[in-house]
């Protein structure tokens, strides 16, 4: 599903270019459930971005699903990235004057998609995330699980096949960040490959295979049995 061939990210501090990430090789199939563990700094948030096409490689190759995302242009990028993937976010990234459902249904909007069909996705995936009672209320009226796993449904609800998290427990308690965990491996169980970025090393050792990033390098890739 992916392929990342010597990719290098470079960014200028001042006169010192600072290899972000350095002549990455990676493949990762279809339905995976990987972690990406390391201290800050060590390029995982980099990769991510890599990954969910938000930002390019200055060099190197980064293929996706078969197609060789460096050779698109913006508009293709952002087609298949629209169409491919969903992305969770630490700090929810939630469009505060819209309601839960309003914030769920905004890529179908984007997308064109028929207000019935809308209706009926959200719908469904409110009930899905036990959200039905809070489809009415803004972010700012929702818990910080709750607030978590709207943005999930908004992740999702396009049905995408590879689904990015940065620290999706980061910014709550122990009991919340095991709900949301919980939802995100059900998610892995139904086919979506599962890439999630933390510093959490009990979240991170959940994951079936684990990636430790250092100074922009993969340092480590471990497989573990599947988790029971």
């Amino acid at each position: 599903m992916i392929r990342l061939t010597n990719v290098e990210r470079i960014f200028q501090v001042g006169e010192q270019p600072v290899h972000a990430l350095d002549h990455i090789n990676l493949t990762v199939n279809a339905g995976e459930y990987l972690s990406i563990m390391g201290p800050s700094g060590s390029g995982k948030s980099t990769l991510l971005n890599i990954l969910g096409m938000l930002d390019r490689p200055n060099s190197g190759h980064y293929r996706l699903l078969g197609r060789d995302t460096t050779e698109l242009n913006d508009a293709e990028q952002a087609a298949l990235r629209r169409n491919t993937i969903g992305f969770v976010f630490q700090s929810f990234h939630l469009v505060p004057r819209l309601t839960a459902a309003q914030n769920i249904e905004l890529p179908l909007v984007l997308a064109g998609i028929d207000i019935e069909e809308r209706t009926a996705r959200v719908a469904a995936i409110l009930k899905s995330t036990d959200l039905s009672t809070r489809s009415h209320h803004r972010p700012d009226q929702l818990s910080g699980g709750q607030r978590q796993r709207v943005a999930i449904a908004r992740a999702t609800i396009m049905h995408p096949a590879l689904l990015l998290t940065d620290e999706p427990t980061g910014n709550l308690d122990r009991s919340s960040g095991n709900e949301i965990i919980a939802i995100l491996e059900q998610l892995n169980s139904q086919g979506i490959t599962l890439i999630i970025v933390t510093h959490d090393q009990e979240i991170g050792q959940r994951a079936q295979r684990q990636l430790r990033m250092v100074d922009g390098r993969i340092v480590a890739d471990q497989a573990r049995s599947p988790r029971p």
